[in-house]
């Protein structure tokens, strides 16, 4: 029997197959899960860097809308006060950006008074956005406002109360101090307006006077503000309940007599004890020297005590 020995080209050409076949199985088969895995997670990234380096458009809806007045204009309407974005820049970009965080003003100060409809344009507002980020549209694009010019006046204060003195007794009169204020608005708000009242005070059962201090003013209207005072003084005269007597008083004066029937406006236990002795009747001369009689009462009474009417026979 003979043998033969490989040659030694077939030796090399059989040597570089198992190289070869030892590489594929450890860059293919060792470790394979674990090398999907890898392959897996690497084009998730680049898919990922890739989507976040694309331009994309979006809408931001619901974005407070800030409009910018002059000092003595004031919107009278109702405008729109939410407008929503069409944004368009880097998907990284954008997504950095917090709907709650954005803001859009409109510059209106070189708007003059009266009904305007307005342009909402991405080039005449400005809007907080990262850089490369851009506004594409704004929507709604116009608005209708209507401005007036602001103007200040003084109108008095009302005092305003609530429940009943005492039985028996009743509310005789209020004074308040100061007895008006300024208030400044809108030029039609404030021209309508013809007064401004005080927050109730309860009279909760009383029979005798009281005051109130620093007692809050009111205004209805949320355009109109107080200027030159938030607060009053107020003091409540209470008295007996008051009923009216007719009282004839006797007169005479250097050119002139007769009897005065007078009517009396008082508290009843007042009035009771009045008699035509405590009654006086003067003549007196008016700015153009006329003649005319006049009813004077005690001092201590002048303040409880009104004349209604009074007739005059000679």
């Amino acid at each position: 029997m003979f043998f033969s020995f490989p040659k030694p080209q077939i030796i090399e050409k059989e040597q570089r197959k198992l190289l070869v076949r030892r590489v594929f199985t450890r860059v293919f088969v060792d470790d394979w899960l674990m090398k999907l895995v890898a392959l897996l997670i690497t084009i998730t990234l680049w898919l990922g860097v890739t989507g976040l380096q694309a331009t994309t458009t979006t809408r931001v809806r619901g974005v407070p809308l800030n409009l910018l007045i002059a000092n003595d204009l004031e919107i009278t309407n109702s405008p729109v006060t939410e407008v929503d974005l069409v944004i368009r820049g880097l998907k990284q970009r954008i997504d950095q950006i917090l709907p709650r965080d954005l803001n859009v003003s409109l510059d209106l100060t070189d708007i003059a008074k009266g009904d305007r409809t307005v342009q909402i344009t991405p080039q005449n507002i400005k809007v907080d956005l990262p850089n490369g980020v851009e506004i594409v549209e704004v929507q709604p694009n116009k608005i209708a406002i209507k401005l007036e010019a602001v103007e200040e006046i003084e109108v008095p204060i009302r005092v305003e109360t609530d429940g009943s003195p005492a039985p028996g007794f009743e509310l005789y009169s209020t004074r308040v101090a100061p007895e008006s204020v300024r208030v400044r608005g809108p030029e039609s708000y404030v021209k309508a307006l013809t007064f401004v009242t005080t927050e109730k005070i309860d009279l909760d059962n009383s029979s005798n006077d009281f005051s109130v201090q620093q007692i809050p003013l009111v205004v209805v209207n949320p355009k109109i503000t107080l200027v030159s005072a938030a607060t009053a003084n107020v003091a409540v005269h209470v008295g007996r309940k008051r009923i009216e007597r007719l009282i004839v008083v006797p007169y005479e004066t250097a050119t002139r007599s007769g009897r005065a029937s007078v009517t009396l406006f008082g508290p009843s236990d007042v009035l009771e004890r009045l008699t035509p002795a405590d009654i006086t009747v003067v003549q007196e001369s008016d700015e153009e020297g006329r003649s005319q009689l006049r009813v004077i009462l005690p001092p201590d009474l002048e303040r409880d005590v009104e004349v209604r009417d009074a007739k005059f026979r000679e």
